[in-house]
């Protein structure tokens, strides 16, 4: 693993709130806007950018955490802003906080967590996991 990043820094992706990101259920579709379950996706996204360009060969991340403080809605069509800011690296887990904005409209905030572990240290473990199924 390597760190090419500050305490501070930040990564930034933009998403447009589409039909499969609305707020959605196995009955159907809740509300025309961005659900939680999209916008957790899609921040946790924006922040394993910093972990992408963390890794190393044999290295895959997986996620540890994901807070998402949802405060306004995003209709659909909208375009929204995610910016996640690298908050700390313990080891080998990577922390970010993050926000999304539709223009200057705050629409959720929080907080992620992903380490970076060796693949194949990991696959057999999984592994090992399907055997006990």
């Amino acid at each position: 693993m390597k760190n090419p990043f500050q305490t501070g820094d930040t990564k930034q992706l933009v998403f447009q709130v589409t039909q499969d990101k609305l707020a959605r259920f196995e009955t159907g579709v809740v509300h025309e806007v961005y659900g939680t379950f999209a916008l957790g996706q899609d921040a946790e996204w924006t922040c394993r950018q910093f972990v992408l360009e963390m890794k190393e060969a044999g290295e895959e991340g997986i996620g540890t955490f994901l807070t998402v403080e949802h405060l306004s809605p995003a209709l659909l069509g909208s375009e929204v802003n995610i910016t996640a800011t690298l908050e700390a690296v313990n080891g080998h887990e990577v922390i970010c906080t993050y926000e999304v904005h539709h223009r200057d409209r705050l629409i959720a905030r929080g907080r992620t967590g992903q380490k970076i572990l060796d693949k194949a240290r990991f696959d057999s473990y999984i592994e090992k996991l399907k055997a006990d199924l």
